[in-house]
Formats: C-alpha cells, structure tokens, sequence
C-alpha cells in the first residue's frame, strides 16, 4: 500500500510539471478526482460485537482481493479467509475497490409462533462494505456481529449487468486452532447418516489435485477447538440458492455449493470443475453464512443466531399453526406387519385409522399421520394425492376427526417426482383442506429429485426452489409442512412457521431394518448438538417394544427410558410418539409422560451434557410454571447432577406484558414476597438399577416426590438409557 501512494504522488508531481500555466485548472481538478477515487478505496474496516469482546476486520490484498479476519479478547480466532466468486466470464475474487461502508446497531426482543423459546432477543451490530470490481460489477457485503458469533451475506444490487452465472462461491474459514468437527458426508442420501468426528487442524497439508467430493461435509459442521471453546458453521435463509457444503484445502474449511446437473449420471461419478452452482438475477441477495463461537456448550445450544437472519413472519394470521404431538399409522410398516399398498396387511384401512384416532382422543394426542391412504404406492410411478384406496373412507374419517377433535395428518409421497407435484400444488392443498387437514409430511424417497428443470440434487437451486414453491402454496390453504427428505433447514420457519418440522436426519426407521442393525447409542447423543442445531427434527421418538421377529437383527439401542427422555432433548412442534398403540398400553404407567410432555417452550435450557456422550435439557412450558427434563446417554452408565436453580427464573427475555430481563425477574421476586417458597410435585422416569438397553431395556422405576429450587436431583442412566421428569407447580 506505501508503494502504491508513492507511485501514485510521483505520477500526480510528473503531470503537474508538464504543460504550460493554461492548464493548471485542469490540473487541480484532475488531482482532486484521482485523490477522491484513490482514498475512498479503502483496504480495510471493523465492526464489533454488542459486548465488544467479538471483533471481525473485513481487509483487502494488495491484488483487491477481499477478506475478513475474527478476534476474539484480542485473540485472533479466524485468520484472514477468503471471500467471493467465480463466475462463467470472470472472477470476482479479487481486483475490488472498497468504495463505501455504513455501520449500525440493532437491538429488539420479538415473538415466536412456535419453539424452544417464547421471546428471542436480536442483539447485533452490523457493518456494510460496498465494493466496485475493476469489471465495474458492484457487489455490497452484509456483516453482523453477535455476542456469541457473527454473519455475513452478499448483496448485488441492481446494476447494469442483469444476471450471473456463479461456478463457486470463494467463501472460506481459516480456524486459527487445532480443531475437530463432527460432521457427515455432502452426499449422504437424505442428510441420514451417523455424524463422526473428524480432524479440522490448520495444519492440514494441501491436496490441490483432490476433488472436493472425497471429503466434503454437509452444512452444518459443530466444531470443538482445542481451547475448549465451541462453533457452529451453518447458513440461514436458503432460498433460490443452492446449499452450502464444506471441505478442508490449506487449513480452511471452504464452500462447495451443491451444483446443478447438466448431464446423466454414470457410475455416480460429478464433473467439478466449472460446475454451475447458481443462476442469480440480480439485484440478489445470497444466504447468509454464520458461524457461532461460545466458550461453553450450553452458550453453543442457546444460540438463535440463525433465526433472527431470517425474515420476520409473513403469514399474518398464525392461529391455524399448532403444535401437537401425533400418532400414526407408520412404525407398522417399517417393522413389516404393515404395508403402505393395498393388500391383505395394508395399514391405512378406515377401520385401523378409526382404531388409531380412538386411542389418540383418549390419550390426549393431538392427531394421527397415516401413509399408504392414497392409490399409487402399488408400482411408484405416480402418486395420486387426490384419491383414496377403497378401503379408505375419507369422508367418514375426516368426519369422524372433527367429532373427536383429532386431526389427521396428510401424507404426500412423491417419490422424488417434485415437478409434478408442483404441478398439481393447488389441487392437492385444496382436497386437503376441504378435509379438514392442516398438516401435511411430504416425502421425496429418490437420491436425486425430478424438479421442473429435470433430475436435480434436492440440495441444489433447483431443489431449494421447488421446497420454498411448497411452503408458501401450503401456507395459502392454512397447512403446515413436515418434510421428509428435505434440504438442510436454515430457519426459514420464522419466515413461514408453517414450516413445523423436517427429518433430513438417521431417524428411528432405521432401528427397524437397517442392515448394520440399528443406530448405536451414541448416536442419539450426537444429534442434538449437529442436526437439531440447524432446526427441528421429525426424529419419531416413542418406540416402546424393542425386539422384531420379522426382522431380529435390527433393533432399538436403547432403553424405554432412553425413549422417553427423546421428547425433552430432541426438539419438533410436531413431535410423533411412533409405536404401536398397543405396545403402549404394555406400559402404560411410563405412556403417561408421552401423554402429558407438550411441544412447545417458554424456555429452554442444556442443564449439562458432552458431544457424542450425554445430554440432560430442562425446557419449561409455553405460558405455565411447569418444566420438563429429559436425559439420554450413550452406551456407558451415567450419573448426572442437576440443580433445580432454573424453576426460580423466569422466561429469560421478556414476559407477555414486554418487561425485560431484570424488570422480570423483580416482578418474579416480588410476587413471591411474603408467600412460600414454590413448591412442584416431581415424578421421575427412571432406569432401574439393572437397566440395559441389550438385557434389561424395560427395567424401570417412576418415583414421585416435592421439591424446590434448592434442591438437586441426582439420576443415574443405564447404558443406552435414559430419564424424563415432569416438574409441575403445586396450586
């Protein structure tokens, strides 16, 4: 940059020499342009954290290349990573002029429809640096800065140019420390596989000859660095974008964005090089990239940073949108007494769902899914949404739902066939109104979908468009979405809190047939702090009889309690209890914590818990005094410690009537001035003292005792087990 100057001034001092007085006017002038031109093009700037201990420095190279660098107490924890493009005609990588930047603050509190926590804050400072390419593209990057991490997005507004052609995104992360990151492959059908820990180290050599595909990780990637500290490396508000997946070169972790296909697969192998990853016009605004940073797991879990990215909530009348648990007719099929096509065994039959519904009215469930209601599943070549087996009265049923007050949940399976699904949207939407149905799971069983612009990755552009078709059409017709087989959620269900719940996750149905025989108990343990993170999970937890004749080499790695203990520490509005109805009235005593656990929160909190080993959350009630805590562990047996300190606090942002944290918790200390200390009835589900998930997985004990917030309980988890414990405030 000195260099630069001083050539700079030796050109200005020749020019000025030259000529005659006549000209020295335009002399001065052509000075004060140059000089304006050349000093407005900076090379470096800075925003913080709200808390100042977060620093991110967006910087340039000596070529105009763009990047930015994160500290943290003055400690560097990202080193200067790259960012930009590659486009089909040029690069925008490098060759930018920093010609503008504007800061601001934001802080507000705002309320969720639905989620782990009533009232979210929004804290963050914000930084914009406007870039002008020597193409003259102009090209604006978004900076936030959080308390517990930081954002950043890229904004083309409109220009002269209309359109892009994007070959890859330069986006990097250059982690200062040695680091390892659980994580699972980009093309693992379906997102359903076991997260491992892999090596994130700077010290990684270059594999420049290697294709990203051989190691390249799925969106998101939790991360353990060696200081202790935790982070989180995910996207928010994916829409007509193609997804992000990550991959290791040089000591950074770099962006691979899923690509379009052009061509017939052959022997799964992919064209990289010059893949097209998006077709943008502009003016365009990419999905944000976010990295969470917190010093403890607990902090880590706590983060909403990828909610507030997205867009307020555009359905104005939200009362439709309901959480509830549901039954259904499902786990029968994948154990194989069931089966999805008409038949001697078929499962969705009006006397089964009646039979289902029933038992779901007396038991306080809130609905019942069943799949296999519709004619195409007998070949897959086309489903039809519209019309029913013959041995489903669909009339009959939905009558009999609204009598009854359960709902039925719809199923739509498309067989990867999304275009013409997407086609028949509006008439599909409407049958299912005008019966009654406000919830819908949506499924899309192909390792590549049909979209409308052919066979596609369900991940890519394409795809991502074709999710978003769905969510705003269902929206119209007053349902919610549950999807299966979906794209990696962003947090686009505050934006459309129809959008309750997805899977994209190693769920239940594999302990049923999987033929390495079942997900090892680790797995669970995993979960809440990879997948759950980037949104809620229609994991399908409730299994209560563990072996199958049909299939006895496959089964549940857990115990009952194991089971229950799901309902707390995997997080859906729409959470399913997915056994038999008979199998629960085999145990019907531990049954009752499935009937009462709701699934919606006022707040929620990791008491205690290690990736890959053990979790215990404490969530409290929307709108009540009651709490719920739930504990699962791996294959070791486990004691935990859990002080009961939180039943004191209140919702930790804000009440209904607005107040803050601290004007809270007065009101709270107030209101109890002069009265008792709140005392709660305790009912514990336990393992017993011989538990194990391979001998003894229905050993168990319910206990029931008062308590305060001075106390501590004490639980000991069985190997592959479990606890839950209701917590509810004596009147």
């Amino acid at each position: 940059m000195i260099l630069s100057v001083f050539f700079a001034c030796m050109r200005i001092k020749q020019y000025l020499c030259s000529g005659n007085q006549r000209n020295i006017m335009k002399k001065i002038l052509f000075i004060g342009l140059v000089s304006i031109l050349f000093f407005s093009c900076q090379s470096s700037t800075e925003v913080s954290s709200p808390d100042g201990t977060l620093i991110l420095r967006f910087a340039q190279t000596e070529d105009g290349g763009i990047g930015y660098r994160v500290s943290r107490d003055n400690n560097e924890i990202i080193a200067f990573s790259p960012l930009g493009f590659l486009t089909e005609d040029q690069s925008l990588g490098n060759g930018f002029c920093m010609v503008g930047t504007k800061k601001k603050k934001h802080s507000s509190v705002w309320e969720t429809v639905w989620g782990e926590e009533r009232f979210i804050e929004d804290r963050h400072n914000e930084l914009l640096v406007s870039l002008r390419h020597e193409s003259g593209m102009l090209m604006d990057i978004e900076f936030r800065v959080f308390d517990d991490g930081f954002a950043f997005r890229y904004l083309f507004p409109e220009q002269e140019k209309k359109t892009l052609t994007i070959t890859d995104e330069l986006t990097a992360y250059r982690f200062t420390q040695d680091a390892e990151a659980w994580s699972i492959p980009w093309r693992t059908e379906y997102y359903e596989g076991l997260w491992q820990k892999r090596n994130l180290s700077p010290a990684l050599p270059s594999r420049e000859g290697d294709e990203p595909t051989q190691d390249t990780l799925c969106s998101p990637v939790t991360i353990e660095f060696a200081d202790g500290m935790y982070g989180f490396v995910h996207e928010a508000a994916l829409t007509d974008y193609p997804a992000q997946n990550l991959y290791v070169r040089e000591g950074a972790l770099r962006t691979y964005l899923t690509p379009w296909l052009r061509e017939p697969i052959k022997n799964e192998e992919l064209k990289i090089k010059n893949e097209v990853k998006a077709y943008v016009e502009l003016p365009f605004a990419t999905p944000w990239r976010f990295v969470v940073l917190t010093k403890t797991l607990p902090e880590l879990v706590a983060s909403r940073i990828m909610l507030n990215l997205n867009e307020p909530c555009k359905i104005e009348d939200t009362s439709w949108i309901r959480p509830m648990k549901f039954m259904g007719i499902w786990w029968g099929m994948h154990i194989k007494t069931m089966t999805w096509e008409q038949g001697p065994n078929h499962g969705a039959t009006t006397e089964n769902m009646e039979r289902y519904m029933r038992f779901a009215k007396e038991h306080g469930i809130g609905a019942v899914l069943a799949e296999g209601w519709n004619k195409g599943w007998e070949d897959w070549k086309h489903f039809d949404f519209t019309t029913p087996y013959d041995d489903w009265d669909m009339e009959y049923l939905s009558r009999l739902a609204d009598s009854l007050g359960v709902q039925i949940v719809g199923h739509n399976e498309t067989g990867g066939n999304a275009a013409d699904y997407e086609k028949d949207l509006d008439a599909i939407y409407r049958y299912h109104e005008a019966n009654g149905i406000r919830v819908i799971k949506t499924g899309y069983v192909a390792p590549i979908i049909r979209t409308v612009d052919g066979l596609q990755w369900n991940k890519g552009q394409s795809g991502v468009r074709h999710y978003r078709k769905v969510i705003e059409t269902a929206a119209k017709y007053h349902i919610a979405i549950d999807n299966h087989e979906p794209v990696m959620p962003t947090g686009l269900q505050r934006t459309y809190p129809n959008l309750m719940s997805q899977e994209g996750v190693r769920g239940q149905e594999w302990n049923a047939w999987s033929t390495d025989g079942g997900s090892p108990c680790e797995h669970v343990t995993v979960l809440p702090f990879t997948r759950i993170m980037a949104g809620p999970v229609d994991y399908t937890p409730g299994v209560f009889r563990f072996e199958n004749s049909i299939i006895p080499t496959t089964r549940v790695h857990s115990t009952l309690m194991n089971q229950l203990g799901l309902f707390v520490c995997f997080y859906s509005p729409l959470q399913m209890a997915c056994d038999l109805p008979e199998h629960y009235m085999e145990h019907a005593d531990a049954f009752r914590f499935i009937e009462n656990v709701p699934c919606d929160w006022e707040q929620s909190i990791l008491v205690d818990g290690k990736i890959g080993d053990f979790c215990v959350f404490a969530r409290q009630e929307r709108g009540t005094d009651n709490w719920y805590i739930g504990g699962i562990t791996d294959e070791e047996t486990r004691e935990v410690t859990i002080p009961l300190t939180f039943l004191n606090n209140p919702s930790p942002i804000c009440s209904t009537d607005g107040h803050r944290q601290s004007d809270r918790a007065e009101l709270f200390t107030r209101s109890r001035e002069g009265e008792k200390v709140p005392r709660y009835t305790a009912t514990l589900y336990r393992d017993a003292e011989d538990a194990d998930w391979e001998t003894r997985p229905y050993a168990y004990n319910i206990e029931e005792r008062e308590v305060t917030a001075d106390d501590t309980i004490r639980v000991r988890m069985a190997p592959g087990g479990g606890f839950a414990m209701e917590l509810k405030i004596n009147q």
